[in-house]
């Protein structure tokens, strides 16, 4: 099916922004190097597409076929001709939102210099995967919070730097529908204006001057797959397993057992952090069990700048399990305990830690 094209002159900019780095997270780059080859066969060209990688996979030292990325098993190489504009240290949260809202200052001297120059009659498509928490997205070393997201997004509307258009079918709203069905481990959520969820989505990936060509993709067979927070220690039980040098065997032994432990340590930590606060086991309890929506963003933020500062920085692989804890500091600050309270039961818990 042909690709529409903006109205009235307009263009078609994508964002395709890989958020972590390391072996363990060979899926992020994956999903974003496919990406790229779909707006590319969908004739979107590559002055018009911005990509933001650590680029860290292709060429690593696990990869046991060097400079071929896939995306599903026994895939074909989605990574040939991906562009590079912001890699390494130059994939950061300040960087992609000076490239969201075209700000060539901002990042000159870093990467291709390369920006989103969107106008009123053009679409921004924005795919980002990596790991992420309530509130905030993981970068490899920093981290994108809400507000400033929401800041950027604000002076992209008063500036009018996108359309908005009202449309009703093959809509952004029917995929996040799919997406929230099938995902029970993660919360699926819909942000800002609305009305573009009626959006088609083709309108966001291509143009209508090209007909992309229909993919024709076996189905996934295999059904020992992983859930995504247990990639690392599935890489190493496997590693463990397939050895025959008994140095290496106990080398990745001891990191099977850093990762256990780490894992351990952290649960106790939030554990011990909550009881703390809430002074009963019972309210704690309730910190555990309940899944709130941030409201109070300052509590929140200053809540998990300090866990990750005095605690687990999450953006250490070996700590990476912390993120998955931080929906408790978002309970704790919507429950209505005081932030400085929270803070100082970090501080005593995580005092001999680091």
């Amino acid at each position: 099916m042909p690709i529409e094209d903006p109205e009235d002159g307009g263009k078609h900019w994508v964002i395709l922004v890989a958020g972590s780095n390391g072996w363990y997270n060979y899926r992020h780059q994956a999903d974003l190097c496919h990406a790229y080859q779909i707006v590319k066969k969908n004739g979107v060209p590559d002055e018009q597409i911005v990509v933001m990688m650590y680029d860290d996979i292709a060429n690593n030292e696990e990869n046991p076929t060097k400079g071929i990325v896939i995306n599903r098993p026994n895939g074909t190489d989605v990574y040939a001709g991906v562009l590079k504009d912001y890699t390494g240290e130059d994939v950061t949260p300040a960087n992609f939102l000076a490239v969201l809202k075209g700000d060539s200052k901002a990042v000159k001297g870093k990467g291709s210099g390369k920006v989103i120059k969107s106008g009123p009659n053009d679409n921004v498509f924005v795919y980002f995967t990596d790991h992420g928490a309530p509130g905030l997205l993981a970068f490899p070393s920093d981290d994108l919070h809400v507000e400033d997201l929401n800041v950027t997004i604000q002076y992209m509307y008063e500036n009018k730097k996108y359309k908005k258009e009202d449309l009703k079918k093959e809509t952004l709203h029917e995929q996040f529908v799919l997406v929230k069905k099938h995902t029970n481990t993660s919360h699926v959520m819909q942000y800002g204006n609305r009305t573009i969820s009626h959006m088609k989505v083709k309108q966001f990936q291509g143009s209508g001057k090209t007909v992309a060509p229909r993919l024709s993709l076996e189905p996934v067979k295999r059904m020992d797959l992983t859930p995504s927070p247990d990639v690392p220690m599935a890489i190493l039980k496997r590693k463990f397993m397939a050895t025959n040098d008994k140095t290496e065997a106990k080398d990745i032994l001891h990191k099977i057992r850093s990762l256990q432990e780490a894992k351990s340590l952290i649960k106790e930590s939030v554990k011990k952090i909550v009881i703390l606060v809430t002074e009963s086991e019972e309210l704690a309890n309730d910190v555990f069990t309940d899944q709130v929506i941030i409201n109070d963003m300052s509590c929140y933020r200053s809540a998990a700048e300090h866990f990750k500062m005095r605690c687990f920085n999450w953006h250490f692989p070996l700590y990476e399990y912390a993120m998955r804890q931080l929906y408790v500091l978002v309970n704790l600050c919507e429950f209505g305990y005081p932030l400085e309270r929270i803070q100082h039961a970090m501080d005593n818990v995580c005092e001999n830690l680091n």
